[in-house]
């Protein structure tokens, strides 16, 4: 079926297709050419990271982070439950336990609280997903995983640009994720980077991600020439996505500046309708700046929730919900997860929905959305 307003809609930034030409005129497609570089410099100095690499989705990045830990067979690796599959495939590929995390009611953020009674000796790894764009309490987890040696990987899929008491998202673990697939603030339709904080693992993220080879070294006239020195895989994008990417990096500003419009009409226009009804908005601390990816609604119940997703359809409207938790998924109970396990993240996944948020949604095509939400009664 075709909505008149979509759930999501890939937007131009103004100067992809002349970028994409420039690539091709360069006689070098593949990856790491100019356009990779400069996405990888814009992003390091934004990010303040050591390196930061282009890969080709946001799930490779975990991958290669997985890689990079050089986890074993029964080390354990928590996650919250209420998460994209990616966020713990990653690590079961390399023979890790899932350890599933409950979410904080608020944020829907990995529950800091109940973080410490996870840790065992076995956990190698904390991921924190920043839902929606919203910083996880980066300062407890930290306190809680570095003096027990557990890598904090951030899977900052949501949070390109966004803040934790004015530190960039992405920049507290020793590797985070991007992505930039097309439902995503900025994109060129599949891609990710994988950002390398701890700069003792820079130099190996670059040999798994040129297939286990010395490659990249070689090309620098590091070497004389180039072999198999590592595990490793492809995880290059080419350079005609790159060049799509580094259109809309550039206009990062511009975008987020559209985005934080779209929110805060959305905020404003739903907010007393949303008292009145029992249903809860975004809830953004003070100290995290969001980077604007979406704007979801807690409904009072499942029934709820089900009924305004159809009456939006009939008014061609798309709008859906999110994750059934992880722990309840056929794999996940094969590792062991059960009904109660994670009972924030399994009440919230009922009732959560998320309204159209692309970055040219108008605002006569948003106050129809919003017309048509606030005539709803729960």
């Amino acid at each position: 079926m075709n909505y008149r307003i979509p759930f999501n809609r890939p937007c131009f930034a103004g100067a992809e297709q002349q970028h994409i030409i420039e690539a091709l005129a360069s006689g070098k497609i593949s990856g790491d050419g100019l356009f990779s570089r400069k996405c990888h410099e814009l992003l390091e100095r934004e990010l303040g990271a050591a390196k930061v690499l282009l890969t080709t989705s946001c799930t490779h990045a975990l991958e290669m982070a997985a890689l990079l830990l050089r986890l074993e067979p029964g080390q354990e690796v928590v996650v919250p439950s209420f998460t994209f599959v990616s966020s713990v495939n990653a690590f079961i590929l390399r023979g890790a336990k899932p350890v599933f995390a409950d979410i904080r009611p608020d944020t829907l953020n990995l529950d800091e609280n109940a973080l410490e009674g996870l840790l065992t000796p076995a956990t190698r790894a904390v991921v924190a997903v920043h839902y929606a764009g919203v910083g996880c309490e980066m300062d407890r987890i930290l306190e809680l995983t570095a003096p027990r040696g557990a890598a904090l990987v951030e899977d900052n899929a949501h949070g390109l640009f966004g803040t934790y008491k004015g530190r960039p998202l992405g920049s507290f673990g020793a590797l985070a994720t991007q992505s930039f697939h097309e439902t995503k603030n900025f994109t060129c339709g599949e891609g990710g980077a994988l950002v390398v904080n701890d700069a003792e693992l820079a130099a190996r993220a670059e040999i798994i991600r040129e297939k286990g080879t010395n490659r990249s070294s070689f090309f620098r006239g590091e070497v004389d020439k180039y072999t198999w020195v590592d595990l490793g895989s492809s995880y290059l994008p080419s350079e005609v996505l790159a060049a799509f990417l580094y259109a809309q990096l550039e206009q990062r500003e511009r975008i987020q500046a559209k985005r934080r419009a779209i929110w805060e009409r959305y905020q404003a226009g739903l907010a007393d309708w949303a008292a009145s009804n029992g249903v809860r908005l975004p809830s953004i601390p003070e100290h995290c700046g969001q980077s604007y990816h979406m704007f979801h609604m807690l409904m009072p119940s499942l029934e709820s929730r089900q009924r305004l997703i159809g009456e939006l359809k009939a008014k061609s409207i798309l709008a859906v919900f999110h994750y059934v938790p992880l722990h309840l998924s056929p794999m996940g109970r094969s590792f062991g997860g059960r009904p109660g396990q994670c009972p924030v993240a399994e009440d919230l996944s009922d009732r959560l929905l998320r309204l159209p948020f692309y970055n040219d949604l108008d605002e006569a095509s948003q106050d129809e959305v919003i017309e048509a939400v606030a005539s709803f009664r729960p």
